[in-house]
């Protein structure tokens, strides 16, 4: 059996984001842009557009934090395509408060 090894050296960093219905899109330092499909972020997805517009660049641009959707994410995920790592019970549990507090 073999496997594919990333090695990232330089990591580029996260300049800019925009999110539309659909797709979530990151804007990179080396030139890039990379859109991933918002359903990778259930919170997100879940977020009203002003909620996933509050967002703001932690790490000098190694990620992403929404404070309103308690969500972050690296840039790395995003170049490796990973999606959120947050489990069904996890989600389901922050899903179960936001309706009963909205």
């Amino acid at each position: 059996m073999t496997s594919l090894t990333v090695e990232l050296l330089e990591v580029p960093k996260i300049q800019t984001v925009e999110i539309t219905d659909d797709t979530l899109s990151v804007d990179l330092s080396d030139g890039r842009t990379i859109s991933v499909p918002l359903a990778w972020y259930p919170r997100l997805l879940h977020g009203s557009m002003e909620e996933r517009n509050n967002w703001r660049l932690i790490g000098s641009g190694d990620g992403v934090h929404w404070n309103q959707l308690d969500e972050d994410i690296s840039v790395k995920n995003v170049i490796l395509g990973q999606s959120s790592g947050e489990s069904q019970k996890s989600f389901q549990r922050w899903l179960n408060e936001r309706q009963a507090t909205g």
